[in-house]
């Protein structure tokens, strides 16, 4: 195991931390689990707080200019204000729930150029350090791995991941931040749209799923791209024929923006491509395209245009965006878990 020193003001001699996590990924709105150990150094010290951050590498909006920075979505309290003695070793377990809002850092298994992990940060006397990040394995929910695997079969091939500073107008967006899925159109679309962008947002109900074409130059004036919303339960992932929705989905969305030249969807005796090995997951069960799943947020009628996707005036939030801090419930020489209710650590409901 390799520590990571605390770096000055502590001082020299001071402690070291080391982050591991479970190797199993987790899922937006799930468990982050893993183990916080700390050594002592050359002599006693007072730990004030240890404070667990969820980082990503997040680029400018489009258009928006400015390099890549980091931005911090959720940070947790673990236990603090003990004594770590001279070349003492202290371990402390950590269960704490991830944000809904979190972005996915693979598709069926398959890494994506996303930069998000988890860093400690240590508190002692009134001076802080903060230890090396920790990669973190993130795979998409039901909903977000069925659609994805549908849009592969019906010809949109990944391109590519990102994540963004900014709020998309018109939705429940809680992070300062948002991840689109670019992909390639299907042919039949290759002349009403460069790209299909996709982005979830997750909450305790559901999913907001968000699509978006890149225009071809020309086909519709400077700002107005092809947009759309659909909300989905969490109980929906497994009733759908999602191949139908998404056909449907992409299909109205194009039409609510008056381009009238749709190709023709494929016949009742067509043969749908299944995902290809390493793409976006097996081809779920065939379920009733009507067939809606309980929970808080009902699925909406499909192809219902929402106000275009944009930075809000005046909300682009800035790299050091604060997160709420998740309290620790428990006493200050407890190895215990540390745990906090769903979506805390991003100030979410």
């Amino acid at each position: 195991m390799v520590f990571t020193k605390v770096p000055a003001p502590l001082g020299r001699g001071g402690p070291s931390l080391d982050t591991t996590l479970t190797p199993k990924a987790a899922l937006p709105g799930g468990s982050l689990t893993g183990q916080l150990r700390l050594l002592g150094g050359d002599a006693d010290c007072d730990i004030d707080r240890l404070t667990l951050e969820l980082v990503a590498q997040v680029g400018a909006a489009p258009g928006a200019g400015g390099p890549a920075s980091e931005a911090v979505c959720a940070r947790f309290t673990l236990p603090g204000s003990f004594r770590l003695g001279r070349r003492e070793r202290r371990s402390l377990l950590f269960d704490v729930r991830l944000p809904w809002e979190t972005p996915v850092t693979e598709l069926s298994g398959a890494a994506l150029d996303v930069t998000l992990g988890v860093r400690a940060e240590l508190t002692a006397t009134g001076t802080r350090g903060r230890s090396d990040l920790v990669p973190l394995r993130v795979a998409p929910l039901p909903v977000q791995g069925s659609l994805l695997a549908a849009l592969d079969r019906l010809g949109f091939g990944f391109r590519s991941a990102r994540l963004e500073h900014g709020l998309i107008h018109g939705t429940s967006q809680r992070l300062p931040l948002y991840q689109v899925i670019g992909l390639a159109p299907a042919p039949r679309y290759a002349a009403v749209m460069r790209e299909l962008q996709v982005t979830f947002l997750a909450n305790p109900g559901g999913v907001e799923v968000i699509l978006e074409a890149d225009k071809p130059g020309g086909l519709f004036a400077h700002g107005h791209g092809l947009l759309n919303r659909h909300l989905v339960s969490h109980g929906d992932a497994d009733r759908r024929d999602w191949d139908a929705t998404a056909e449907v989905w992409v299909r109205q969305m194009v039409a609510s923006h008056g381009h009238h030249s749709l190709p023709a969807p494929p016949g009742p005796g067509a043969t749908r491509r299944r995902a290809r090995p390493g793409r976006q997951g097996a081809e779920p069960a065939p379920a009733p395209a009507t067939g809606h799943g309980p929970g808080p947020v009902p699925p909406t009628d499909e192809g219902v245009g929402d106000p275009a996707r944009g930075v809000a005036g005046g909300a682009q939030a800035p790299a050091n965006q604060p997160a709420v801090d998740v309290p620790y419930g428990g006493s200050s020489g407890e190895r215990g878990a540390v745990t906090a209710a769903p979506g805390e650590g991003a100030g979410q409901a």
